[in-house]
Order: structure tokens, then sequence, then C-alpha cells
């Protein structure tokens, strides 16, 4: 058995990761908003922080009222607790990827936990 998984992902609206690459320790999905477009519904989470990478175009998340606008290359961290929605741009789609991981489960970085 191989020590890796690959796969190609197509621009589904969304996809999520977990089994299709058997991920244990992240949830990680790409999700695809057309313009005009949003994710039917406010969600927080109990446990889980989520990381936030706009790969193209520009729209906007409501973050517990707070409205923040979103471009590509922004990276955006949110707190379990936070109340949050996204949004696509009226005139232009947005395409990002969403990290999910346990907040404060972090113990090693890169350089810690490398074997030479």
């Amino acid at each position: 058995m191989a020590n890796f998984n690959k796969v190609n992902v197509s621009s589904d609206a969304r996809t999520e990761l977990h089994n299709k690459l058997s991920l244990t320790g992240a949830e990680i999905s790409i999700n695809h908003l057309l313009a005009g477009t949003g994710v039917p519904f406010i969600h927080s989470h109990k446990n889980n922080e989520e990381i936030y990478a706009i790969l193209s175009g520009k729209g906007k998340v409501i973050i517990d009222g707070e409205t923040i606008e979103l471009v590509s290359g922004d990276w955006l961290r949110i707190s379990p607790a936070a109340k949050r929605q996204f949004f696509a741009a009226e005139d232009t789609e947005i395409h990002f990827i969403c990290i999910q991981v346990k907040e404060n489960s972090l113990e090693n970085y890169t350089k810690d936990d490398a074997i030479v």
C-alpha cells in the first residue's frame, strides 16, 4: 500500500476531501460559488477552526455580523464559535479552499516534525 493518495478535483460546487484522500487530521473542501450566489446557511463549529484560501474571484464573508470583502490571494482564519456565511460577488464567481482542524491541536511545525 502506498504512503500517499492522489485525486483530481473537478469544479463542482463543493468537494470534500476527507474520504477521497483518507484524511485523518483535517477536513479540506474545495468550494465554488457562482456569481450572485452564496452558501445557503450560517454556521459555526464546536471544535474546529477554519482556514480559507481564496483561489480566484471575489466575494465576501459575514462573520458575527461583520462583512469582510474577499479577493483572490486572501487567507482567512475563523475561530470555531464565530458564525459565518460566504457569498460570491454579484458579477464574479469565487473559488476557495476551506481547511478545518481542531483548534489548538498543532503540536509541531514542519522544522520540528521533519525527519532528515
